[in-house]
């Protein structure tokens, strides 16, 4: 296995260290997984835009979260799905419950953030070809046909992100330790 540096904005390729400093200040540290990114600065900036770009959808803050912590729950990515289940629950005001049900796979108690999550899963799923039947429920539920293209830039945002880990196998950072599944893997 390769082993990736995580950098900071110091250390970090030339074309890194701003993108990261912005990062630092934003969040009050840089996430292990932005510090790995910075080994490419293009990959970096593209999933800082992209996180940027899915917060301008016409999605709620909670289906912004639920999203890609459904899609990182679905791409085993054990690094996101503590990431976005911490940001699920204190950004996107997601009950803990609910954050748990998604990470593990379980139905939510309110039935069109479900029908949200479960198309976002078979989206992630089937690379992209949800069946009829799963778009037709999506639509029937009050989602629009600009609502499955956002749900494929989270998608394609939470892939960069997923796969990056996988690859890297980035360790988790502390501070999102407490939204670890049982189940979940470091990457």
């Amino acid at each position: 296995m390769t082993n990736y540096t995580i950098y900071n904005e110091t250390n970090a390729p030339e074309g890194s260290r701003e993108t990261l400093s912005a990062v630092k200040d934003g969040m009050g540290f840089i996430p292990n997984l932005m510090g790995t990114m910075a080994e490419a600065p293009p990959v970096l900036k593209a999933y800082v835009q992209l996180m940027e770009l899915v917060g301008q959808t016409s999605l709620t803050a909670q289906e912004q979260r639920l999203l890609t912590l459904a899609i990182s729950t679905e791409n085993e990515c054990g690094y996101c799905v503590a990431a976005e289940g911490l940001l699920a629950h204190k950004i996107g005001k997601v009950p803990l419950d609910e954050v748990q049900a998604t990470q593990e796979s379980r139905p939510l108690s309110d039935a069109r953030l479900n029908t949200f999550v479960n198309f976002a899963r078979e989206v992630a799923s089937s690379r992209g070809h949800p069946s009829e039947e799963s778009t037709a429920t999506f639509l029937a539920a009050g989602y629009s046909q600009a609502n499955i293209l956002e749900v494929v830039l989270g998608a394609s945002m939470k892939t960069l992100s997923n796969y990056t880990n996988h690859i890297a196998n980035t360790p988790i950072d502390n501070a999102f330790a407490d939204y670890i599944p049982n189940s979940a893997e470091a990457a």
